[in-house]
């Protein structure tokens, strides 16, 4: 998925990779592009694919909760280094679902939430480490395979079978795999997303399951990575990102009002389909 001609370098080496795509110019422009990190940031490949990972990534997370982790670095990883991909998701994700969380708070409760909380507390440490020191692409393309296998039979299955067994252990062990995908690469909320929909939750108790729980692992696993990845690119990026970032997740929420259980539970497989497909391409 991403080359080394593609991906966005450390920050000491950024300068070559827009030397080709920056034309002299007077001035503050000239002295900006100067700087490697902001040379790399304001190359347009570069931003082009910044502003469509962060667009698209919050209209599915506006949309249907989830998702943003996903959608986001399937676009992103194709320019950006995974450290950095990540970084951005759980920022991004961290920003996306504060404002998100508010519309949807009379879903959320403390009782149903909370095991899956537990789980990922050990989940994100273990997926963290395996970012930084284990071979993630192998594992991303695993989950991409199992996301749009699911999402295509969540599709053309009718009726969902329900699961009524597993009780708190059961969602506890969803909060630890989805804590280990948190860690990857900020996937923490689509394990969570698909244990709402076989337990045949409403759409607002699902969300109110699985957004606090990206919540919690975003901050979580910013918190982690930020010490690898919180330097000048990193916020530079962020920054940047923002403006397509809050255009999306409008966009999203108001496609969300407009939606029935059924035409819910679709989306949140397209998007599963359309995001796994993503992942392992």
């Amino acid at each position: 998925m991403t080359t080394p001609t593609e991906s966005l370098p450390e920050y000491g080496n950024c300068h070559n990779m827009v030397g080709n795509e920056s034309s002299p110019q007077p001035g503050l422009m000239r002295a900006m592009l100067d700087d490697p990190a902001l040379a790399a940031v304001l190359s347009f490949s570069t931003l082009a694919n910044l502003w469509l990972g962060a667009f698209v990534g919050a209209l599915a997370a506006g949309g249907a909760g989830f998702a943003f982790g996903v959608v986001a670095s399937s676009i992103w990883l194709h320019k950006l280094e995974p450290v950095y991909a990540t970084f951005l998701v759980v920022a991004c994700g961290t920003i996306l679902h504060v404002g998100l969380i508010w519309p949807a708070r009379k879903g959320i409760a403390a009782s149903r939430l909370w095991p899956f909380i537990a789980g990922g507390l050990i989940g994100i440490p273990l997926g963290v480490y395996i970012l930084t020191h284990g071979n993630a692409a192998i594992l991303k393309t695993g989950i991409g395979a199992f996301l749009a296998i699911y999402g295509i039979y969540a599709l053309v299955t009718p009726r969902l079978p329900v699961i009524r067994k597993g009780g708190r252990m059961a969602d506890v062990g969803i909060g630890f795999a989805g804590g280990i995908m948190g860690g990857i690469g900020g996937y923490s909320g689509v394990l969570p997303a698909i244990w709402a929909q076989l337990k045949g939750w409403p759409k607002d108790i699902a969300r109110g399951v699985y957004q606090p729980f990206i919540l919690f692992g975003h901050v979580t696993t910013l918190l982690l990575v930020g010490f690898v990845a919180l330097n000048r690119m990193g916020v530079l990026l962020l920054i940047a990102a923002l403006p397509a970032l809050l255009a999306g997740a409008w966009c999203g929420w108001h496609i969300y009002g407009r939606l029935d259980e059924t035409r819910f539970r679709q989306v949140v497989a397209a998007i599963l389909v359309g995001s796994g497909a993503a992942l392992v391409v």
